[in-house]
């Protein structure tokens, strides 16, 4: 027995319209902040050189096939299956020049990790954001919903998986700290907790106020990241290539709707009650014109 379309269309809107009039405030979502022991990434762009010795320790330690060449030292110019950081050159509207570090923020609340359906990519111990491939499904909701556009998909593999920074997970568990900090010549990438990189960064704007922005882009950019950057008057954040993403969390407002209409699993109790008072609806209208006929 075939659903009558205007009927639907009608009884599905009551519907989104009753539950979209419900208060949203009802389950505001509080906001998530860092674990006490949270460890992350300075990043100063004013000291980055361009030298990629980062890149090919990172390459080198997460076992990576360089993408381009056989050697290193090849350029690859985004993130991708072969690439967990990357560095760019960034260019001011007036022409002043800056190297950026692309890699995971490793975000207090990160979207790739509300939106992992299996728990593939957890927010771990000492707040960094990590993946298990082996509960991986490959949807790629991650790619989606990270404002930083890092995870990567491997295209070319049989059992692809996504590739993104751990902070060199291997590394930190005997007591090392990772690759790209390690090489840095000018140490322009530091680890550490990120409260005591804070406190560096913010002495740093205090010690030049001439040279650098203002600002540390991760402290509350985005509900905050573990990855902190520094950058130069001269040269922005917009173009170093990060989005201005106020205070907020991604996932703190699409979590606060939908925890809201699913409350008692109420949305889908309500669409099936439609669709059964549907369908109730034209049987009987069925039934009517048979009588009739």
């Amino acid at each position: 027995m075939s659903i009558n379309r205007r009927t639907l269309l009608k009884s599905l809107a009551t519907a989104g319209a009753t539950m979209a009039a419900a208060p949203v405030t009802a389950l505001a979502r509080e906001p998530k902040v860092r674990p006490a022991d949270a460890v992350g990434l300075l990043y100063d762009a004013t000291r980055c050189i361009g030298c990629k010795a980062c890149m090919a320790a990172c390459r080198e330690n997460a076992g990576l096939e360089p993408a381009a060449r056989e050697d290193l030292w090849d350029d690859p110019m985004n993130l991708s299956a072969n690439a967990k950081t990357v560095i760019k050159l960034a260019k001011s509207e007036d022409g002043a020049q800056s190297f950026m570090k692309q890699q995971c923020m490793h975000c207090v609340d990160p979207g790739c990790v509300s939106v992992c359906m299996l728990g593939a990519l957890q927010k771990r111990e000492n707040g960094v954001v990590t993946y298990n491939q082996d509960t991986c499904i490959g949807c790629r909701y991650c790619q989606i919903a990270c404002p930083f556009n890092v995870p990567a998909f491997e295209w070319d593999s049989a059992t692809p998986k996504i590739v993104k920074c751990d902070l060199c997970e291997n590394r930190r568990a005997e007591g090392k700290i990772p690759a790209c900090a390690d090489v840095c010549p000018r140490e322009a990438v530091i680890f550490g907790k990120v409260d005591d990189l804070l406190e560096d960064a913010h002495a740093r704007i205090a010690a030049a106020p001439g040279k650098y922005e203002n600002k540390v882009y991760g402290e509350k950019d985005g509900g905050g990241t573990q990855c902190l950057v520094l950058t130069s008057k001269q040269v922005s954040f917009t173009a170093l290539g990060l989005p201005e993403l106020g205070e907020k969390s991604v996932p703190s407002l699409p979590e606060k709707i939908q925890h809201t209409i699913y409350k008692g699993f109420a949305a889908p109790v309500a669409l099936y009650a439609v669709l059964g008072a549907v369908v109730f609806r034209n049987r009987k209208r069925g039934a009517d014109e048979e009588v009739e006929s």
